[in-house]
């Protein structure tokens, strides 16, 4: 019997593409590997050994599998196969273990939280010079007129909760109750408003975007305010 770690890249392409025994020897000895590295990879976040781990561990596996018979052409052979595989499934797990801490939160609080979540967020950096201050409240209640204008209250909403809070794409899209594919097109539709809005008005993003890095060299970064 091969040890899988013993497999080349060649072997393990090779056997997964083919088919029989072979194929199935394969997948038994990636779904170890995946498990073991899930095993040790989350225990950053679950507690070692706990039921929640072993479980994820184990869906994250074997969805991964999946995943990699499908784009087992698009492994370009930079890295060792194996490490290339659980990096998708790590990525599984890490996504639904998201979905997971946003299950019990209503779909109301998803999209519109509390005042005090907010309360004191500022994309203002106060280390910035007046001059530079100046240009990034510029910018910013440009953007804010576009957004406003161009974006239905629901698209901003959604925006905000995906692209600034960090909520994951499944989490919303099973409280919305919809396919996580039409939230896609949700989002898709409303970047392009923004983007032809900014064709029309002859902005540039990159341009817009600039007077945050003004005297700033590290550029703009979200900072909590003082309050007031």
């Amino acid at each position: 019997m091969v040890r899988p770690s013993a497999r080349e890249n060649s072997e393990w392409l090779t056997a997964l593409g083919g088919g029989g025994e072979a194929r199935e020897a394969a997948l038994t000895d990636l779904r170890e590997v995946l498990r073991a590295g899930l095993r040790r990879g989350l225990t950053a976040w679950l507690q070692a050994g706990s039921p929640q781990l072993e479980s994820l561990a184990e869906d994250a596996a074997q969805d991964a599998l999946l995943r990699i018979l499908d784009r087992l052409d698009t492994f370009e052979g930079r890295s060792r196969f194996t490490t290339w595989a659980y990096k998708v499934a790590i990525r599984i797990a890490l996504t639904e273990l998201r979905r997971k801490q946003w299950q019990d939160v209503s779909l109301d609080r998803m999209l519109e939280p509390e005042a005090d979540e907010e309360h004191g967020m500022s994309v203002i950096d106060p280390q910035v010079g007046p001059e530079a201050s100046v240009e990034q409240q510029d910018a910013l209640a440009r953007i804010g007129r576009i957004l406003q204008e161009e974006l239905t209250p629901r698209q901003w909403a959604m925006m905000k909760a995906v692209a600034l809070r960090g909520i994951p794409m499944e989490a919303l899209a099973q409280k919305m109750g919809v396919e996580r594919n039409a939230l896609y097109k949700m989002m898709h539709d409303a970047r392009l408003k923004l983007k032809r809005r900014m064709v029309r008005e002859g902005l540039d993003l990159g341009e817009l975007m600039a007077g945050f890095e003004a005297g700033n060299t590290s550029g703009m970064r979200v900072v909590k305010g003082q309050g007031g």
